[in-house]
């Protein structure tokens, strides 16, 4: 997902809809990063994310983007949901719609809404996408081990990973791959396209 943050990483996604979500981002990235003995300095070399701005994020002053989240969440080892955690959830939940915890690009053509609770680590993620006609979204390479099994329910998606020729998926296709490359979702038709995903990681850090 390509976007520019405000430490000059491109990208075109923001991170919307979470309530105080600078305070619990910045709550969750400074327990994970001392509970791996982790330097600012360290963490910031191993993500390719300024300290700058890794401080503003701890200190609750920056809500960043979709990808810088993923550069620092694969630079942890943990699960993209991790470091929205908000608070442990039990027994059954429920998701309304007008609730729902959305991640969307600026110009509103690529919307991702989870349909999980962010209640702590864990190794699977189950998310709806929405693409506009005509858009491509593009998304950085995840953590070594992750795999995304995608299924298209309305329109059509085109993936693409890194330098292989896109694989086109009409209405009821499917598709599993690994997502520890750059990788691509296009919407080559004329109106929205909806798919399903579910993205799965090959453990989680416990305490």
């Amino acid at each position: 997902m390509t976007e520019v943050a405000s430490d000059g990483i491109p990208s075109s996604t923001a991170l919307e809809a979470i309530d105080d979500l600078p305070a619990i981002l910045g709550r969750n990235l400074r327990r994970l990063r001392t509970r791996q003995g982790l330097s600012l300095e360290r963490l910031a070399k191993l993500a390719g994310v300024s300290r700058a701005m890794l401080s503003q994020i701890e200190t609750g002053k920056s809500a960043p983007t979709i990808n810088l989240l993923w550069k620092i969440s694969t630079a942890l080892g943990v699960p993209f949901a991790t470091l929205l955690d908000n608070q442990k959830v039990h027994g059954p939940v429920v998701l309304r719609r007008q609730d729902a915890k959305i991640l969307a690009s600026r110009d509103g053509k690529f919307v991702s809404r989870a349909l999980f609770p962010f209640d702590g680590e864990r190794k699977v993620e189950f998310y709806e996408l929405r693409i506009a006609a005509q858009h491509t979204e593009h998304a950085e390479a995840h953590a070594a081990g992750t795999i995304e099994n995608l299924v298209v329910v309305q329109g059509a998606v085109e993936i693409r990973l890194g330098r292989e020729a896109a694989c086109l998926l009409e209405e009821g296709d499917a598709m599993v791959f690994e997502a520890d490359v750059t990788h691509s979702y296009r919407n080559p038709r004329e109106r929205e396209a909806i798919a399903y995903l579910v993205m799965t990681y090959v453990e989680t850090v416990s305490g």
